[in-house]
This record gives structure tokens, C-alpha cells and sequence, in this order.
């Protein structure tokens, strides 16, 4: 692999890093790092995308992410340009050149470039394999935020369960909540059931004390909330839960929960304390609340081998 520039990562931009299968390399000089304007991920939405975790020099749950990121392609129709193995290499090798112990890594799949066509281009197909290291600094600190219910539709659940770039609903109901003075919107489907926020996932606490994650038939099946339904079983054993569990979850029960949360990989556990101008709980950052983040904290920090690998600097 070579690198398109041999120059040292730019420290004073948050872009350490990418790269592009069309040019064959990385990419240290963020002037660089571009795609071309007739990539179908860009003027047609054609295109998946997933993220990892990268602390202390480690990748989090890196396969768990690989893997739905190659689903989502198979769903998208996208047949990536390189085998599994090697897209995983790159991806080491692409953090190792940023330098970064800490950060976020975001990988992409088009149709690639070629012309302006709907469908990708029939002669001379170059689908694309995208990938930027980021300087991004994560936190274990609490602090609640407010939600309001989405009026913005969700997407179908086929569009729903593939992580692709179509990301305007998600980006409507976000500016939605931030115009209403909330932190993000929640996405409710017509059985009134609690579906999904903009870019994360959703788990309940109930007045019994069971961890209640909505179940991911048509929503996004988020890694970091199916490592949560694995640990939460460590709290059922301390006594600190009753259950854990995933099913549909109504919004009368979901607003009657003693708390709630959102779940992701670059969050991982952010508290909500108030949901369309009503409390949540107490309205304040419950204790087993706090439980879930620590143990989530402690899986990607010090967690097993096999879900934490090492970047080869």
C-alpha cells in the first residue's frame, strides 16, 4: 500500500487520515482527501457506511462492525472491491498512519464513480471502498438530555435495517429537535412502538428494574446495543437488574420507564430525563443508568481480547 502523500498527519485538523481504493493509498494532507462528484454514493445515495470505536490503541468490537457493514452492501446491492480480510487490514494500517491512540474510524462502500446514471455504470464498474481516521475525543461523563417525538417519517424497515448513506430523515429529525430546544427526536411506528432516535438506539429501564431494548426488526441492529443485551446480564447477576431483555416496547410504557437512555458506538451511553416536556423517572440520571455505562466503559477498555484489536503502529 502506498501513501498519496509523505508528509506527517496535519495534528491541528480533526481528518488524520484516509482512504481511497480508487487511488490505491492513504491519504495524509486533508486537502486530498476527496471522493469524485460522480460517485453514485454521492449524487445518488448509492453507498453503506459503519463506524468503530478506536481507544488506547484498540478497535472495538471491530468484526461486529465489519460484518453489518458488509450485510448492509449485500442489501445495497455493492460488491465490495477487495475481500473482507483485506478491507479489515486496510483499516489497521489507516489507523496506525494517523497516529491516533484515540479516535473514531469511518468506513464507506459505494457503486463508485463513472457518470450520473440511477443505476451504477454497466461498463467498467469500480465500486469503492472509502475509509477517514478522526480525532475525536469520547467521554464517560452523564448528562441528560431532552427528546421530542419525531414528526418526520421513519424509514421502512428494509431501508431501516441496512446502514446506508440516505441519511435525510435522520437529519430532518435531529434539526427538528434542535429547533424545539431537544437533543434529538424518537422515532415512533404506526403501533405506537418505540422505534429508534436519529443515530443511536434506545434502551428502557422499568419500574422493575428490567433493561428493555426495542427489537430490531425494522430498525438498525446497533452493535454497541447487542454487546449491551450480553452485558446487561452481568447486572441481572448483581442484583442490580431484574431482566434484560428485547422486545416492543409501547410509548405508554416507554414513558412511564424510571429511565432511559440512548445506546451507540461513539456515545455509547448518553441518559434522557425528558421526552416531550415530561419527565423521565425522577428526571434525573438513574443509577443503573450509570451501572450500563460503566460496564459498557469497562468492556471497551478492558474488555476480552477478541473484541478489542490492537492497531499495528
Amino acid at each position: 500500500m502506498r501513501e498519496a502523500s509523505s508528509d506527517q498527519p496535519d495534528e491541528e485538523h480533526p481528518y488524520r487520515a484516509m482512504y481511497s481504493s480508487l487511488l490505491g493509498g492513504i491519504i495524509l494532507n486533508p486537502a486530498l482527501m476527496t471522493i469524485p462528484i460522480d460517485d453514485h454514493m454521492v449524487h445518488r445515495g448509492h453507498g453503506v457506511f459503519d463506524t468503530t470505536m478506536l481507544i488506547n490503541g484498540y478497535l472495538y468490537n471491530l468484526d461486529s462492525h465489519l460484518d453489518r457493514f458488509l450485510k448492509s452492501a449485500t442489501a445495497a446491492k455493492i460488491t465490495p472491491p477487495y475481500p473482507p480480510s483485506t478491507i479489515r487490514r486496510i483499516l489497521l494500517l489507516l489507523s496506525a498512519a494517523s497516529k491516533l491512540k484515540t479516535g473514531s474510524v469511518r468506513y464507506w462502500l459505494s457503486s463508485g464513480p463513472g457518470d450520473f446514471s440511477l443505476s451504477p455504470p454497466a461498463i467498467n464498474p469500480r465500486p469503492a471502498f472509502y475509509s477517514v481516521v478522526i480525532n475525536t475525543n469520547f467521554t464517560q461523563e452523564l448528562e441528560g438530555v431532552k427528546v421530542i417525538t419525531s414528526t418526520i417519517p421513519m424509514k421502512p424497515p428494509k431501508f431501516a435495517t441496512m446502514k446506508n448513506v440516505n441519511y435525510l430523515p435522520n437529519v430532518l429529525s435531529k434539526m427538528e429537535a434542535e429547533e424545539k430546544g431537544a437533543f434529538a427526536s424518537i422515532w415512533v411506528d404506526e403501533d405506537r412502538c418505540i422505534a429508534e432516535g436519529p443515530n443511536a438506539n434506545i434502551a428502557f429501564v422499568s419500574r422493575e428494574r428490567e433493561l428493555i431494548l426495542p427489537k430490531p426488526d425494522r430498525i438498525l441492529h446497533g452493535c454497541t446495543a447487542k454487546r449491551l443485551l450480553m452485558l446487561g446480564k452481568k447486572l441481572v447477576g448483581k442484583g442490580i437488574l431484574k431482566s434484560v431483555e428485547s422486545r416492543d416496547v409501547s410509548v405508554e410504557e416507554a414513558k412511564s420507564s424510571s429511565e432511559m437512555m440512548f445506546v451507540s458506538s461513539l456515545i455509547p451511553i448518553m441518559p434522557v430525563v425528558e421526552w416531550d416536556g415530561d419527565a423521565i423517572g425522577d428526571g434525573n440520571v438513574g443509577e443503573v443508568t450509570q451501572a450500563v455505562s460503566e460496564l459498557l466503559w469497562e468492556d471497551i477498555i478492558a474488555g476480552p481480547e477478541m473484541l478489542r484489536t490492537e492497531v499495528p503502529y
